[in-house]
């Protein structure tokens, strides 16, 4: 009898299959300026980041790797943020082959659908829509940057950066690697520049559900509860990460000290957006307070939203989450969200994923502080931002160990893919079902 895969199992090995061409194709001397290649485990580092579109680096991007390599890079995080079943879906319609249910069954767990509906449509939507949000943000990156460098110049880092602000990817080329030494400094109070990546984060991380909600809702007239909730929690998570950035940086002499107050302003939004999941950095992470880094590995753990280009256990697990431990402080049965009540099933699964990412995390940090020679807090903050698929870091990316670079491997993979989809996948089968119901008893707990 052949052993048939489920849509979690097909999900982890073709994203798997996808890192790996990444990295045969990083592995190449001639994807590196030097010429001389670089150590496998190096390649497919850059190859998961960019797959998982995380943006943490050993190598920097825009010095390190020659045009090629950095079109294999842009490549994978493209493929990344849609998800590889999205591209595949795109190129059987490109050549005439019909999607069977299986298919869409696939399809359906990658890009977080409650039903299968008409899911081909929809993979049409999203890359219509992804392709002209990116088109928007490279006209007006491409027209900003023509005052700074030649027209090709400006040209290719309006592409390259457009495209890994809206997948949530972090990664630029602009030369010194990215988060510790802050290569978009010399954009720091710059309005254009900022709130162009700025939104083009923002919409990336709200989930093409949200957008393709925004885009019918002059006909329905209607908004679902999950595009409320998500807009709710990324307006107050964004607003909180802004607040605490500005208040805790403002005197810090290495950060936001010697700033203006535009400056200061346009930083602490800007830092709030990137923070919980795109990666990019106007500042020196490593030198933000630690009331900063903590707050920041917070929002890095919340991430964006489900079926977006994000990373973190997803705004509307957090959301539900609130709404349950808030229900049962008030004694309610009922869970209940903008007067909609919210289903068991729904609930379960939100602590579920809290909960493992939590296990997943804490044991990663722990191992690391073993095969690392580094603080809590920093070895804690990469391993955070590695799950979130943020991309942020404090500097200690370059110098782990091939052990510690393995597990921020791993741990950037599970975060991509999420912990409940991976345990599923390890575990069970998608459709198991309990065939023996147990007598219920009373449990005291708290």
């Amino acid at each position: 009898m052949s052993y048939r895969f489920t849509p979690s199992q097909i999900l982890l090995i073709g994203f798997a299959c996808v890192i790996l061409i990444g990295t045969v194709l990083l592995s190449f001397p001639f994807s590196t300026v030097s010429g001389k290649g670089q150590p496998v485990v190096d390649a497919l580092f850059t190859a998961t980041s960019a797959v998982c579109v995380t943006g943490l680096v050993v190598k920097d991007t825009g010095s390190f790797y020659s045009l090629f390599g950095q079109l294999v890079i842009l490549f994978l995080l493209q493929i990344g943020a849609l998800g590889y079943m999205t591209m595949a879906t795109i190129l059987s319609l490109i050549i005439g082959k019909k999607i069977s249910l299986r298919e869409k069954v696939i399809i359906k767990e990658s890009l977080d659908q409650f039903n299968l509906g008409d899911l081909v449509s929809f993979v049409k939507y999203i890359v219509k829509v992804t392709l002209f949000i990116e088109m928007i943000g490279f006209l007006i990156l491409t027209c900003r940057w023509m005052g700074d460098f030649s027209i090709s110049k400006a040209v290719y880092l309006g592409v390259f950066h457009s495209v890994s602000a809206f997948c949530n990817a972090g990664f630029d080329v602009f030369g010194g690697i990215s988060g510790p030494f802050s290569s978009l400094s010399a954009y720091k109070g710059d309005i254009v520049v900022n709130l162009t990546m700025g939104f083009l984060i923002i919409l990336g991380g709200l989930g093409y559900i949200v957008l393709s909600e925004f885009y019918r809702y002059r006909k329905e007239k209607k908004i679902s509860l999950h595009s409320k909730i998500v807009l709710l929690f990324s307006f107050l998570l964004i607003i909180f990460g802004t607040i605490v950035f500005f208040v805790f940086e403002y005197n810090n002499p290495a950060t936001l000290g010697g700033f203006s107050w535009k400056e200061k302003i346009v930083t602490a939004f800007f830092q709030s957006v990137t923070v919980r999941t795109a990666g990019f950095s106007t500042v020196n992470i490593s030198w933000i307070t630690s009331g900063t880094l903590f707050v920041a590995a917070f929002l890095m753990f919340v991430g964006a939203s489900p079926g977006g280009t994000g990373g973190g256990i997803k705004t509307t697990t957090f959301g539900v989450m609130i709404a349950a431990m808030w229900a049962t402080i008030r004694r309610k049965r009922e869970i209940t969200f903008f007067h909609r009540r919210i289903a068991d099933e729904i609930v379960r699964k939100s602590f579920v994923v809290g909960f493992l990412s939590i296990i997943f995390v804490a044991i990663i940090t722990v191992v690391m502080l073993r095969t690392e020679n580094e603080t809590f807090i920093r070895v804690f903050f990469e391993v955070i931002s590695a799950f979130g698929t943020v991309g942020l870091s404090t500097g200690i990316t370059p110098a782990l160990s091939n052990i510690g670079k393995v597990l921020i491997i791993f741990t950037m993979y599970a975060g991509r893919l999420g912990p409940l989809t991976l345990g599923v996948a390890v575990l069970l089968k998608d459709n198991e079902q309990v065939k023996i119901k147990y007598p219920q008893e009373r449990v005291f707990v708290g």
